[in-house]
């Protein structure tokens, strides 16, 4: 960006005297690469790896009664979850899971900051399991950071292509996955080598595997540095009570180097060394010695390297630890820090997500496995049949939510000699959901208006099951 410099004098500007200057506003990204560390944290992280990934691939191969165990099929909108089959109007389920997601983050962030990011987060795992890739083909970091600053050979190149083939493979089996939760996945893996695997599947696999190719293995750190919100309004959940990877500063400074048999207190030095392995290992290229900042993920990485570091040099461990402004501030141990966790703000986040979970697993439980929508037949609201009796023809949509067949008895309530004129047996085959015409009548002599009544229905295979659905009779002038 080229800018005239300010109180430029009028006239001819002499020509040993520049008249512009370029002022650089966007500063190139330099692609970070991680060094390996291990430690504690780094071993949860793994762990973390492990289980999430465990979960993803492993759950939509697992049947239950012959199908697919978890299957959310949109085609023929039903949901299973083991055991449990949920339909669209069951949308309130979803609602409490959503909610429960949220205040789950919300405390999980006031306690301990940035855990999900550093370790269950989508992201991160992906990230390190093609960091991890990368390490296997290309070598540490010293040995990546050499074969991207040479020139372009035929080693090189093979290299990159191995790297690259591993990626996409790894990502396109992520998104055929991904699918596999929408449509039965043993069907879509047939399809797949028959050749005759749908568009809209092919589409998604290819997104979601584009998708995990990118941000795992070129945007990285990118994704929570300038995508992810959360990294931007993270700041409100905080607090000084919140535990956040930090810098002993009082400890650590002056920072500098020397050897490991030099007295640090004779030199006028703190416990750091200066070796800038806390910003290698750092997945987003932070120095955490700056104090905290909004790219930090909270993995801990830096504070399993430098604690190595520290025992190499017979220091005390806990130089970058997990710790709260407070206690860094007031010097407190962990028992403090413990019972300052119960705070007001983290013990209301406690009770509201643990009512909003026991009224969630208590509307589950006493959920009727059959539903019933009652549509009024617009085009005949009320007819005068033999007899003169009077009729309303109603449509009755019966959905059942178990996987087995149920009869079910129909009766109609809520005015004298009311009844049901059609077929009052009805079967509904599993899972399914049947439309049906049912023809009401009533005796003459019935006041004019608009009557409520209800629809009771009973299945005879299971007598936990009955339905009770509110509707309007009309009786013409």
């Amino acid at each position: 960006m080229s800018t005239t410099t300010a109180n430029q004098p009028l006239g001819p500007v002499p020509e040993d005297e520049p008249s512009e200057h370029e002022v650089s506003l966007y500063e190139s990204h330099k692609k970070i690469h991680p060094r390996s560390v291990s430690g504690f944290f780094t071993r949860w992280r793994w762990a973390m790896v492990w289980v999430t990934q465990i979960v993803f691939y492993g759950l939509p191969w697992l049947n239950w009664n012959g199908r697919q165990a978890i299957l959310f099929d949109l085609l023929s909108r039903r949901f299973y979850l083991g055991g449990l089959v949920l339909y669209p109007q069951d949308f309130i389920y979803l609602t409490g899971l959503l909610v429960m997601a949220a205040l789950s983050l919300f405390l999980f962030t006031a306690v301990a900051g940035r855990l999900w990011c550093g370790y269950a987060c989508p992201q991160t795992v992906y990230t390190e399991v093609f960091l991890w890739i990368e390490k296997k083909i290309e070598g540490d970091r010293s040995a990546r950071i050499r074969m991207d600053e040479a020139p372009l050979s035929g080693a090189k190149a093979g290299r990159k292509a191995v790297k690259h083939t591993a990626w996409i493979l790894f990502a396109l089996w992520t998104g055929f996955t991904f699918v596999g939760y929408f449509t039965p996945i043993r069907g879509q893996a047939a399809d797949v080598v028959s050749g005759s695997l749908g568009a809209w599947q092919t589409f998604w696999i290819f997104f979601y595997g584009f998708a995990t190719y990118g941000n795992a293995g070129f945007m990285r750190e990118q994704v929570c540095k300038y995508m992810c919100p959360y990294a931007r309004f993270q700041s409100a959940m905080f607090d000084k009570d919140t535990l956040i990877v930090t810098y002993d500063t009082t400890r650590g400074e002056p920072r500098g180097s020397r050897g490991k048999k030099v007295n640090p207190k004779e030199k006028g030095l703190g416990s750091c060394v200066d070796c800038t392995l806390c910003v290698q290992v750092c997945p987003t290229g932070i120095d955490i010695r700056k104090g905290l900042q909004y790219e930090c993920i909270g993995c801990g990485a830096c504070a399993d390297v430098c604690d190595e570091v520290m025992d190499k040099f017979g220091y005390a461990r806990g130089l970058v630890k997990y710790s709260t402004q407070n206690a860094m501030t007031g010097g407190w141990d962990k028992a403090q820090i413990i019972r300052r966790a119960l705070r007001p703000r983290v013990l209301i986040y406690t009770t509201v997500l643990t009512a909003i979970a026991i009224a969630v697993g208590v509307s589950l439980y006493r959920r009727v496995p059959m539903k019933v929508d009652v549509i009024r037949d617009r085009g005949a609201l009320a007819r005068m049949v033999e007899q003169g009796r009077i009729e309303n023809v109603f449509r009755l949509q019966i959905m059942n939510a178990t996987e087995a067949k149920q009869v079910v008895q129909l009766g109609v309530d809520g005015m004298d000699g009311i009844v049901i004129a059609s077929e009052a047996r009805v079967e509904v085959l599993p899972t399914e959901v049947r439309t049906l015409a049912v023809r009401v009548q009533v005796p003459p002599g019935a006041s004019s208006g608009s009557h409520p009544i209800v629809f009771k229905l009973q299945s005879t295979t299971e007598a936990a099951i009955q339905l009770d659905e509110k509707s309007v009779f009309l009786v013409p002038r």
